[in-house]
């Protein structure tokens, strides 16, 4: 069973309707790139939790 990567959640994994993937809006270098592509990216020091629902919380 594959395990959901820290990717899944980030809010700079965004998905390209043109080409149909995801991809990330992060500048990566090479060596980032590297474990990017290689799914072996675990503590990606860029991740941000995508969290829809933070706005409607402040309002609420």
């Amino acid at each position: 069973m594959k395990s959901k990567s820290n990717c899944d959640c980030c809010i700079n994994y965004l998905y390209d309707e043109e080409y149909g993937s995801y991809y990330c809006q992060v500048n990566l270098d090479e060596d980032d790139m590297l474990r990017f592509m290689t799914k072996s990216f675990d503590s990606c020091p860029y991740f941000q939790f995508n969290d829809e629902y933070k706005t409607v919380r402040k309002q609420i």
